[in-house]
C-alpha cells in the first residue's frame, strides 16, 4: 500500500476515453486553444475541416456538438495536452499524419504562429510520431496554402 491509498479526499486526473473520431477532433482542438482562446473563425475552420472528410460524414449537428463538448470539457478539467495525449494511442496510423495537416493548416490560417501553437504543434508532431522531415514540409504546404 503506497503513501496516497491511505490519504483521502484526493482525486487523481482521470483517464480520458476517446474514439477515433473523438482524436482526430481532439489533436485539432488542442492546436486551436493552444492560444488559450478558441475565435469564433477558428471554431468555423475546424468545423468545417471536418465535415469535408470522410470520417465524420455521418455525423449530425448534435453529435458534432456533443463531441465538442466533450473535449471542450477536457480542456478545461485537464489542459490542451491531455487531449493530445488522449489521441495518440486511439488515432489509426493513417490517420496521424493527417491530423497533424490539419492541425497545422488551422493554425497557420491566420498567417500568425504564436509561442502557444508552435509549441503545441511539436507535441502533436512528436507524441503522433509523425517525423520530423515530413512534419516540415506540411507545414511549408501550409504556409503556402494559407499565404493568400
Amino acid at each position: 500500500m503506497g503513501l496516497f491509498d491511505k490519504v483521502k479526499g484526493i482525486k487523481e486526473a482521470e483517464q480520458v476515453k476517446l474514439n477515433k473520431e473523438e482524436a482526430f477532433a481532439a489533436v485539432s482542438l488542442a492546436a486551436v486553444a493552444a492560444d488559450g482562446e478558441i475565435t469564433e473563425e477558428e471554431a468555423r475552420g475546424l468545423i468545417t475541416s471536418l465535415l469535408r472528410m470522410k470520417l465524420y460524414e455521418k455525423f449530425n449537428d448534435k453529435q458534432m456538438s456533443a463531441m465538442f463538448n466533450k473535449l471542450v470539457g477536457v480542456i478545461k478539467r485537464q489542459g490542451v495536452d491531455a487531449l493530445v495525449t488522449s489521441s495518440k494511442d486511439v488515432l489509426p496510423a493513417d490517420l496521424k499524419e493527417t491530423a497533424f495537416a490539419v492541425a497545422a493548416d488551422l493554425t497557420l490560417a491566420d498567417g500568425v504562429l504564436a509561442k502557444g501553437e508552435k509549441d503545441i504543434l511539436t507535441k502533436i508532431q512528436e507524441s503522433l510520431g509523425v517525423p520530423e522531415d515530413k512534419a516540415a514540409n506540411i507545414i511549408e504546404v501550409m504556409l503556402i496554402k494559407n499565404r493568400g
